[in-house]
């Protein structure tokens, strides 16, 4: 329970489904949202609303204490990917390593046969598969597969998603009507233990001297600006160049090794093809042939077609059919077939055209 109207409506849906619920939330010690002003989960005074919702719905409640581990998997990680020029995606590695790694065992250390939590998604089991399979969740807007690709067999049938038949707008009445308290709680929305709303000044104290300025570059090595660290820039940024170059530019590339930062134009922005690796199948695959599906390249990314070809070594090709734009290293690409997720790796170059 995160203290959000999500998870303390799934918590009353199992609860009135006859479950016998324990309500649970983790403390890693990201700051207040009363302090920063901003739509955070996991803060103090979150913990305290899902307290007060357990009060409410007359469960148990714990707080799990994981500040080490989310230091060590999630803020650790989250500034090596900067460093190295890539564009982390710190929610997938928390589902995967926190919420469903470390959080899971205490759960089943209590007694717990499953983790329940807000997620709108939905899971069924194949039976002649004889495996879980992750679908999208029904509200298209708030379907939350992408950062769930990760998880494993072993996690995915111990999890429960009871929101992933409904609207968000049908999750909100539910709370008014019960009364739960924070029916009408605003959604969090930055990174949650980034305090203000750029990323730029935690990065500044976390990495200190590994961000050094360095040359900004057109494809053909011509310098053409300075830039301030490549840990403040991603592929497809526009804002923030300071170049007055008489037409749009746009970070089209990040080389770590020269400490460069690559512009082009807008149309350098897109990419048809690209190299995925450290894979999760989901759903069982034979890559003995090509695959056809549509993958999602960032959680708002509405999905392309494309084909996938293995390398050997845990990755393989992605082709898309259509050239899209800002392929990201760093971020998850995750394959789809209809509404059942496949799997998905995470990007790790882009093919130049």
């Amino acid at each position: 329970m995160s203290g959000g109207v999500d998870s303390s409506t799934a918590a009353w849906l199992l609860k009135n489904k006859g479950y016998e619920v324990i309500g649970a939330t983790m403390c890693i010690g990201t700051p207040d949202r009363s302090e920063t002003g901003g739509n955070r989960c996991c803060g103090f005074s979150d913990i305290e609303d899902a307290r007060r919702v357990a009060l409410q719905l007359e469960i148990p409640f714990y707080v799990f204490q994981f500040k080490e581990e989310f230091e060590k998997e999630i803020i650790d990680y989250f500034c090596k990917e900067y460093r190295d020029g890539r564009t982390p995606n710190p929610c997938i590695l928390c589902n995967e390593k926190l919420k469903f790694g470390s959080f899971l065992k205490r759960a089943m250390e209590l007694g717990a046969d499953y983790v329940a939590t807000g997620h709108y998604a939905r899971l069924e089991f194949d039976e002649g598969g004889g495996q879980y399979l992750l679908k999208k969740g029904i509200d298209r807007r708030k379907d939350q597969s992408y950062v769930l690709f990760s998880l494993r067999q072993d996690q995915l049938r111990h999890t429960l998603f009871p929101l992933g038949e409904f609207q968000k707008e049908e999750v909100r009445k539910m709370a008014f009507e019960t009364g739960l308290r924070v029916h009408d709680k605003p959604e969090s929305q930055e990174v949650c233990f980034i305090p203000e709303t750029s990323y730029h000044h935690f990065l500044s104290e976390r990495l200190k001297e590994a961000i050094t300025a360095g040359p900004i570059l057109d494809r053909e090595g011509n310098v053409l600006g300075k830039h301030k660290g490549i840990p403040f820039y991603t592929i497809g940024q526009r804002r923030g160049l300071r170049l007055a170059k008489g037409k749009p530019l746009y970070v089209i590339g990040i080389d770590r090794e020269k400490n460069a930062v690559i512009v082009g134009e807008e149309r350098e922005v897109y990419g048809d093809t690209f190299i995925a690796h450290s894979l999760n199948w989901i759903r069982s695959q034979d890559m003995a042939s090509p695959i056809a599906c549509k993958v999602k390249i960032r959680y708002n990314h509405p999905g392309a077609e494309a084909t996938l070809s293995s390398m050997g070594g845990n990755a393989l090709e992605v082709n898309l059919k259509t050239p899209q734009k800002a392929i990201t290293p760093g971020q998850a690409a995750v394959f789809y077939d209809g509404e059942t997720v496949l799997g998905g790796g995470w990007i790790k170059e882009v093919m130049k055209s």
